[in-house]
C-alpha cells in the first residue's frame, strides 16, 4: 500500500491555471526521487459545515478555492528521502514563488490502511478528512472497507483511507485544528475516485439508498459532525506507475493512468 502526503490549501480562484502550471513544473523533480503519483483536485462542491469544513480549515477567502491534493510514494522511506532531495535540489528554487499562501497550507504524512479498486482515469473525487479515536481504528477500518465495496459496486474506481503517521502542528493551520481533534484521536485523510462527475452524480442517489450504507449514528466509530467533506475535480493527475505518465487534460487517445 502507498504512503500518502496529503495537502489542503487555498488558491486564488483567478490563479487556477497559474497553479496548475506550477504543480506540473514540479512533477519531473518529484519523479526523480521516487514519487508515484501527484493529484491536484480543485474544489467543485465544497459545502459549509456547522462545526468544521474545508474552507475554515485553510481559512479560505471569498476569492479563493480549496484544493485537496496528494502525493503517493511506495514507502515512507522513499517519502523521507524524496523530501530531503527535493528541498536541496536547485530546480526547486527555480520553480519560483508559490501562487498561494503557503502559511495556510495544511500537510502531513499518512499510512494507507484501506485501499480498494484498481483506479483508472480520475474525473472526479469525493474527499474527506476526519478524526477517529485511536481505540476505534479497527472498527473504522471495517466500516470503511465495507463502504469501499459499496462505492465500487456503484461505479467508483478507487477508494483510499489513510491513517495519520507524520502530521505536524502548524503555526496558522493544520490537520488537527481542521477537524477539532480531541485527545486520543488520529486524523484520517480519505478519498473516493470516480471516472467522471456525471458518473458520480448518477450513482450517488442509488448509493445512499443502498442498505449497506445505512448506519446507526449512535454507533459510528467517529464523530460525523467534525468530518470535513466535499467533491473535487482533478486539474493535475500525474503518475509514473508501470513506467508511464498521465497528464490532465489528457490526450484523446489516452486510455487510463496505469
Amino acid at each position: 500500500m502507498a504512503y500518502i502526503d496529503g495537502f489542503l490549501l487555498a488558491v486564488p480562484t483567478a490563479s487556477k491555471e497559474i497553479y496548475r502550471k506550477y504543480a506540473l513544473a514540479g512533477w519531473p523533480l518529484f519523479t526523480d526521487f521516487g514519487t508515484l503519483r501527484l493529484a491536484e483536485c480543485w474544489g467543485d462542491d465544497v459545502p459549509d459545515g456547522k462545526v468544521t469544513d474545508f474552507k475554515h480549515a485553510v481559512q479560505a477567502k471569498a476569492d479563493e478555492t480549496v484544493l485537496f491534493s496528494w502525493l503517493e510514494f511506495p514507502s515512507k522511506d522513499v517519502r523521507v528521502a524524496c523530501h530531503q532531495s527535493v528541498t536541496g535540489d536547485p530546480r526547486f528554487e527555480e520553480m519560483g514563488e508559490m501562487p498561494f499562501d503557503g502559511k495556510r497550507m495544511i500537510y502531513g504524512g499518512f499510512t494507507t490502511f484501506v485501499e480498494k479498486g484498481t483506479g483508472g482515469q480520475m474525473g472526479h473525487a469525493d474527499c474527506y478528512v476526519l478524526a477517529v479515536p485511536q481505540a476505534n481504528k479497527e472498527a473504522y477500518r471495517e466500516m470503511a472497507t465495507s463502504a469501499a465495496d459499496v462505492f465500487l459496486d456503484h461505479g467508483a474506481t478507487r477508494v483510499i483511507e489513510a491513517w495519520e503517521d507524520d502530521v505536524p502542528d502548524g503555526k496558522v493551520t493544520d490537520f488537527r485544528r481542521a477537524v477539532k481533534i480531541k485527545e486520543g484521536e488520529a486524523v484520517v485523510f480519505s478519498w473516493v475516485e470516480w471516472p467522471s462527475k456525471e458518473a458520480r452524480e448518477k450513482a450517488w442517489p442509488k448509493l445512499m439508498e443502498d442498505e449497506r450504507m445505512k448506519y446507526d449514528p449512535q454507533n459510528m466509530p467517529f464523530d460525523g459532525q467534525r468530518m470535513i467533506y466535499g467533491t473535487f475535480s482533478p486539474i493535475v493527475d500525474e503518475s509514473t506507475e508501470a513506467g508511464t505518465s498521465k497528464r490532465w487534460p489528457r490526450p484523446k487517445k489516452a486510455t487510463g493512468w496505469c
